[in-house]
């Protein structure tokens, strides 16, 4: 880890630039602190595992869970894809969270306002019954921050079908791009709307299951459910 100067004379800890993480296309949009890389992981809800098995290169969608500087993923114990990764092999991880579409005047200029991250690294399984069972609570809480606490908690059979895995946040880089459209100085004239069209993650009302109790209401923490600003939780 090292300490970043912001520009503004205050320094923040940030994660150092590697061979592989330094951005080299739009540099300027690359960033390393410790502050924007947690709170796009928290904010965002899925992840992105890529791997490579016999030679066939996999991206799979999963849901994750920061805690402090570690990475969790979880998925079912006879899985191929967490037995592959488990033995030692290089992975990438990707969060990604879309703000808005960018529309400049001309079309090689339309772009997206984004907040991503991209962690490299190896993923050990997490064995320690009370480690494995924090990070599936911490799995549950980065989706519905309060949920574990209606919930019934995974039995022994349960947790022995799951496998979690945990990332070291080490090798880790931000990119991120916002604003307006940057047309070529020779567009500004051309007669067309250009601009953003601001996108975000929206709940709708929450449906009830039909075999749920006529008795049971809707909880605080689902009935004023929202995303957007990550979960500060995971410290």
């Amino acid at each position: 880890m090292k300490s970043q100067d912001r520009g503004d004379g205050a320094a923040t800890e940030g994660f150092a630039p590697t061979e592989r993480t330094t951005l080299r296309r739009r540099p300027e949009r690359g960033c390393y602190e410790r502050e924007t890389v947690e709170k796009i992981l928290d904010e965002a809800l899925i992840c992105h595992l890529g791997f490579v098995s016999d030679g066939q290169p996999y991206v799979i969608p999963t849901i994750h869970a920061r805690c402090g500087d570690r990475l969790y993923l979880h998925g079912s114990a006879a899985s191929r894809m967490l037995g592959t990764i488990r033995q030692g092999m290089p992975i990438c991880v990707t969060a990604t969270l879309l703000d808005g579409l960018v529309l400049a005047r001309s079309a090689f200029h339309h772009s997206m306002n984004y907040r991503s991250v991209v962690v490299l690294g190896t993923a050990t399984e997490v064995t320690a019954p009370s480690e494995k069972k924090a990070a599936l609570e911490a799995i549950v809480e980065h989706v519905v921050p309060g949920r574990m606490a209606e919930v019934r908690p995974p039995n022994q059979a349960e947790l022995s079908a799951t496998m979690v895995l945990f990332v070291p946040l080490r090798e880790v880089s931000a990119k991120t791009r916002s604003g307006p459209p940057l047309d070529a100085e020779a567009d500004y004239s051309w007669p067309c709307w250009a601009g953003e069209i601001p996108l975000r993650l929206t709940a709708s009302p929450a449906v009830r299951d039909p075999r749920l109790g006529p008795s049971i209401e809707l909880s605080q923490c689902l009935n004023e459910y929202q995303r957007g600003g990550g979960d500060k939780r995971n410290g």
